[in-house]
């Protein structure tokens, strides 16, 4: 067999790289109580290895200017999303769209989201964050990435979970979860694939 055909085959199956990015720095957010669930459903899989980007940790300046201080938070936060197959953004709605906070870190950064698949879970009152993906949607579409269909959101997102942070009734939630994650490792894959065949953008 063709060595070239073997060694494409195996790195197809490899585990994919995933950073979720959480994407709320309000005082008080309910954000790491979804993140947890999140990554707990990302970790009982084989095909995902995640890792975190928290816009709370990320103290990155409105101005896009490049001082030593925004420089320094970029070397923890960049090579995550450099070196991630895919991602997830979870996001809260704040005036019907997603955070300001949020919008900043995806402004910082441009050829990291290229040509990769994104995952999008809400959360929020009635709406469920939907607003807020739906807007992200058409961000990434600019960025050149590829948002996939099927999104996770929470509707009242404060009384799904009780007070350890668990779902209380974990069905719906639990099967929305692998219906998107399976998408994006289909995604991912591929698109893994066609970026080391074909250099996106050459």
């Amino acid at each position: 067999m063709n060595p070239t055909v073997t060694d494409s085959a195996a790195a197809a199956t490899d585990p994919l790289r995933l950073t979720l990015v959480v994407g709320s720095n309000r005082h008080g957010r309910f954000g790491p109580v979804v993140a947890d669930w999140l990554l707990a459903r990302i970790r009982d899989r084989e095909d995902l290895v995640a890792e975190v980007v928290d816009v709370a940790e990320a103290a990155l300046p409105m101005s896009l200017e490049p001082t030593p201080e925004a420089t320094a938070v970029l070397s923890g936060v960049t090579p995550k999303l450099a070196r991630a197959d895919a991602f997830v953004v979870l996001t809260p709605e704040y005036n019907h769209s997603f955070p300001a906070g949020l919008k900043n870190l995806v402004d910082w950064h441009f050829t990291e989201w290229q040509a990769k698949p994104v995952g999008l879970v809400s959360y929020g009152g009635l709406s469920g964050g939907l607003r807020a993906a739906e807007h992200l949607r058409q961000v990434f579409a600019e960025l050149h990435a590829v948002t996939v269909r099927d999104t996770v959101s929470f509707h009242n997102a404060g009384a799904a979970f009780d007070d350890r942070g668990a779902l209380r009734d974990p069905s719906g939630p639990d099967a929305a979860a692998k219906t998107m994650l399976d998408q994006l490792v289909w995604w991912g894959r591929a698109l893994r694939e066609a970026r080391g065949r074909w250099p996106y953008g050459d």
